[in-house]
């Protein structure tokens, strides 16, 4: 499946009007669906659908199962791919099979609904949810130079290929202490996105991710801290501003995250050490 669509537009500006053809970033759904169970018992549910940009959906799954975890490595899987099966959901359906010692617990897909916002004990109690699924605060030695990170955005630009196509889709970034792109992902989801490059690590062994930085194309909303804690991401940046318990997280978990990164400035949320300023002179 295309990940843009063309259609046609009414292009006004000012008081003239011309109709010109124009891409669309392509959405669709997609279902996860899990096969469990020993093998003499093997049994299938449905665990997600999410509304995507088609590609990479193997990617998805993998970094959305691990992030809520009900796999923790690459051996959990037998195999993963479309069902073809139903003709009218043909390529929008993931069938995910699990080796048969896997055991899921699918109270985690339920209480890990997270509220998305802060007040007081609701907070509280979801930092706590969420640490009780990761390995504790993050302890890499992770380090770049500011000057890295004033240069992601424009070069994520460059990298996102549908973007340029349709201006109307988000990207996540894997980056390394030298500021070189090592995975970039898209997605019309700001989850999905994150969810394909964590997946993308996950099939590669690169979990935790310790020596390694994210960068997002939109605002950090607290899912998306979530999802990086449970990759071991030390260090989370984006193109927008974080939400109070995106940063409350942030802390928790002793991850440096930067927002508002863009036009050769940042904000630093927590962990500051981790980003190297020039010396005055």
């Amino acid at each position: 499946m295309p990940l843009v669509a063309p259609t046609t537009i009414q292009k006004v500006s000012g008081e003239s009007q011309v109709e010109v053809p124009d891409l669309l970033a392509v959405e669709e759904p997609l279902e996860i669906r899990l096969g469990f169970g020993p093998t003499s018992n093997r049994q299938q549910k449905s665990v997600s659908v999410t509304m995507r940009t088609p590609g990479n959906d193997e990617e998805l799954a993998m970094g959305f199962l691990f992030t809520e975890g009900i796999i923790h490595q690459p051996a959990d899987i037998v195999s993963c791919r479309h069902c073809v099966q139903d003709a009218q959901k043909e390529g929008n359906v993931l069938r995910v099979e699990l080796h048969p010692d896997v055991i899921v617990d699918w109270s985690r897909l339920e209480r890990n609904t997270f509220t998305s916002s802060s007040c007081g004990l609701c907070g509280k109690a979801t930092i706590e949810a969420v640490r009780a699924l990761t390995p504790g605060p993050l302890a890499s030695e992770f380090a770049v130079d500011a000057a890295i990170l004033h240069s992601l955005a424009e070069r994520v630009r460059e990298a996102q290929l549908a973007f340029a196509y349709t201006g109307g889709i988000h990207a996540a970034a894997l980056f390394d202490a030298n500021g070189k792109l090592v995975l970039v992902r898209e997605d019309i989801g700001r989850h999905n996105a994150l969810d394909k490059l964590i997946g993308a690590a996950f099939w590669q062994n690169w979990l935790p991710m310790g020596q390694f930085g994210v960068f997002l194309s939109g605002r950090i909303g607290m899912e998306l801290v979530q999802k990086s804690w449970m990759a071991g991401v030390p260090l989370l940046a984006a193109v927008g501003a974080p939400s109070s318990l995106a940063v409350q997280m942030a802390q928790e978990a002793q991850m440096t995250l930067a927002g508002f990164v863009r036009n050769e400035r940042f904000n630093l949320y927590s962990e500051p050490a981790r980003v190297r300023l020039a010396q005055m002179v």
